[in-house]
C-alpha cells in the first residue's frame, strides 16, 4: 500500500494524520505556523487526497503509515487520524515519542458498555449514502464536523471547499474506512501506550463527544487532557491558535 507524504520545515519530526473523507490539506494552515520549528510531514490515508491505493485492513493502513514516520516522531491525529495514530503507537511504539489526539476516540461507535460515540444508525447513514450519492454525502459529514461550535459556519464553507481539492476522493477507499470507524475499538490497548500523549478535545464535539477525550486521558498512562469550550470537532481550524500553542509546547 503507497501513500501520498509531503514534508516541510526543519526541526524534529511531526507527523500529522486527517481525518475521513478529508485529506491532509486541512492541515494547511497549522503546517505553515509549525514549520517553523518542526519538520512536519502529512500523509494522505488511503482512498484519500492523492492516496489511491485500495484502503485493505486497518492494520495494513497503519502499517503504511508507519513506513512513512521516522523513528521517534510527535504523531498528531485528528478523528480517524487519532484512531490510526493510536494503534500506530501500540503497533509501532518506537515510532511515536509523543502522542497527540484531536477530537479522538478509541471507538466511534456506541456499544452496549460504551455510549460515549455516535449511534449506529448514524455511521450506517453515512454507508448508504455513500452508494447513493457520495458528494452529498460528505458534504453533510463536513457540516457536522462544526456543528456548535464556535466559528462553525466559516469552519463549513473551508472544509467543503477543500473537500475535492486533491481530486474526488476513492468511493471504495472512503467505504472501507467508513467500516474502521465501525468496527474498530482501541479501548483494550489504550492503556498499553507508553508515549506521552496530548488529548486536545472540543467541548461541543458531537461526532467524538469530550467523554471520549476525558476516557483517553484518564486511561492512556502518561496523558493530559486539553480541552477547548467552544470547539466541535475541527478545534485546529476554528481554534488555531489555542491548537497550535498546544501541541507546540507538549512536542517541544
Amino acid at each position: 500500500m503507497t501513500l501520498h507524504a509531503e514534508s516541510t520545515g526543519n526541526g524534529p519530526d511531526l507527523v500529522l494524520l486527517h481525518g475521513w473523507g478529508l485529506h491532509s490539506g486541512v492541515w494547511a494552515e497549522a503546517v505553515e505556523a509549525l514549520q517553523s520549528t518542526h519538520r512536519v510531514c502529512t500523509i494522505d490515508l488511503p482512498g484519500h487526497g492523492y492516496s489511491v491505493a485500495a484502503a485493505g485492513t486497518f492494520d495494513e493502513c497503519v502499517d503504511a503509515v508507519a513506513a512513512h514516520v521516522p523513528d521517534d516522531a510527535a504523531v498528531c491525529g485528528w478523528s480517524l487520524g487519532g484512531l490510526v495514530a493510536q494503534r500506530l503507537a501500540a503497533r509501532h511504539p518506537a515510532k511515536v515519542r509523543r502522542l497527540a489526539l484531536v477530537g479522538s476516540t478509541p471507538c466511534f461507535v456506541e456499544r452496549g458498555d460504551w455510549s460515549h460515540a455516535m449511534k449506529p444508525a448514524t455511521l450506517e447513514a453515512f454507508a448508504n449514502g455513500l452508494q447513493e450519492s457520495r458528494d452529498e454525502t460528505l458534504a453533510s459529514f463536513v457540516r457536522l464536523n462544526a456543528l456548535h461550535g464556535v466559528n462553525g459556519r466559516e469552519a463549513i464553507r473551508d472544509f467543503t471547499r477543500r473537500l475535492n481539492e486533491r481530486g474526488q476522493p476513492s468511493t471504495a477507499g472512503l467505504a472501507a474506512s467508513l467500516r474502521w470507524l465501525r468496527d474498530i475499538d482501541l479501548r483494550p490497548s489504550a492503556a498499553t501506550i507508553a508515549a506521552p500523549t496530548l488529548v486536545i478535545h472540543g467541548a461541543r464535539d458531537t461526532l467524538a463527544p469530550i467523554a471520549a477525550g476525558r476516557w483517553l486521558a484518564a486511561t492512556i498512562p502518561v496523558a493530559t487532557l486539553h480541552e477547548i469550550p467552544g470547539a466541535a470537532h475541527v478545534p485546529f481550524f476554528t481554534h488555531r491558535d489555542l491548537f497550535v500553542r498546544a501541541l507546540e509546547s507538549f512536542v517541544a
